[in-house]
């Protein structure tokens, strides 16, 4: 199976670029009700994700930094904990599950490192409970039933 199936594309991604603000950032966020945001460069290419950690910890490390002054602070300028890996297009699926264990989305790029959208971790479970798990209950429920009467 190719992992373009499960590609939510990036017209379709809420993202950010290094040169947003912190301000930007966790109102999208709030809107959207996201814990992070792929990042990307002028270029297009994946430069990181921003998490809800990474914000609260860039607050809690500037004392001196108010809700207000966030505005002032640009993306590329907040240490990001997690390296959230990215997949090129034409990775294998078991590549793609061993990100997803511990990422909410993987990141998709090109050959160039450009940011083509998102795979997210839900996608792929549904699809698999959707295509794997519930036909083949269903099918023990059938044969349960036959074997019952």
């Amino acid at each position: 199976m190719n992992i373009a199936f499960f590609l939510t594309p990036k017209s379709d991604v809420v993202y950010e670029t290094q040169n947003s603000t912190m301000r930007q950032v966790i109102e999208r966020m709030e809107y959207h009700k996201y814990t992070a945001v792929p990042i990307i460069d002028e270029k297009g290419r994946y430069v990181g994700t921003l998490t809800e950690g990474d914000l609260l910890r860039k607050l809690k490390n500037t004392p001196e930094l108010s809700i207000k002054d966030t505005s002032s602070i640009k993306v590329c300028d907040i240490p990001r904990k997690v390296i959230n890996k990215p997949v090129f297009i034409d990775a294998s699926m078991e590549s793609l599950i061993n990100l997803a264990i511990n990422q909410n989305f993987v990141p998709v790029i090109d050959d160039n490192g450009v940011f083509i959208g998102i795979i997210k971790r839900s996608d792929i479970i549904n699809y698999f409970y959707n295509f794997v798990v519930k036909p083949e209950r269903e099918t023990l429920l059938k044969s349960s039933c036959t074997n019952a009467k």
